[in-house]
């Protein structure tokens, strides 16, 4: 597959979970706290395909930096309904696709390890305001934040889940056993949950994955 092709494939699949989205919105009045939630993920899997669709990062880090622009601009002007957050200090949706890119760049040689660097993002930073918003009731807030030990919870375990897959399912180097993939997502989690319950403005997109990146840059697999 051409790098050009895996671009325009990139494209198609964000606009199509946009599309998704809004269509959820749309016909089951999900809020957009929900559909927010549904790109993020739908999003972040796609870094399971990334070696697939390139053969170097660098298209995907110009797609990111193209959905940067498109994402700062649609906090500002409000072109995807679906996207909208009720915090207008909250640029997490720019900070994702960052994010996204530093992990490619830096880990492009070790895709488990690049896939498993997005999945506290992906799945826990995810699931954890819809786990909050359905069984939350155990509240906490720091800054102007409210968040709850249930979704902190719900943070914990589906990224957990993901990560130790990403390690252990995820073809190239390096190869890991389901057994060694254990602790370094636990560790992973255990930290990452802990700097998203603290994080504010949105920040957490950034400061989660550069402690996923961190640990697993220096893990002795």
């Amino acid at each position: 597959m051409t790098n050009t092709f895996g671009f325009i494939l990139c494209i198609i699949y964000v606009f199509g979970m946009i599309g998704l989205a809004e269509g959820l919105r749309r016909w089951r009045g999900y809020g957009s706290g929900f559909t927010r939630k549904v790109i993020h993920i739908g999003v972040g899997m796609m870094s399971w395909f990334l070696p697939f669709l390139f053969t170097s990062p660098w298209p995907f880090v110009a797609a990111c930096g193209g959905f940067m622009i498109l994402n700062l601009l649609d906090w500002r002007y409000g072109f995807f309904n679906a996207m909208q957050s009720s915090n207008r200090s909250n640029l997490g949706t720019v900070y994702f696709p960052l994010a996204a890119a530093v992990v490619a760049l830096v880990f492009w040689d070790q895709p488990p390890l690049m896939v498993a660097a997005l999945m506290p993002l992906t799945w826990g930073d995810g699931l954890a305001p819809v786990v909050g918003a359905a069984y939350g009731r155990h509240i906490y807030r720091i800054h102007t934040s409210t968040r709850s030990l249930e979704g902190s919870a719900g943070f914990f375990v589906a990224g957990f889940v993901f990560t130790w897959l990403a390690l252990w399912v995820m073809p190239g180097l390096p190869d890991i056993s389901p057994v060694q993939a254990l602790l370094p997502a636990l560790v992973i989690m255990a930290i990452t949950t802990v700097i998203e319950a603290v994080s504010i403005w949105g920040l957490d997109n950034l400061a989660v994955t550069a402690a996923a990146i961190l640990i697993l840059r220096v893990w002795p697999f």
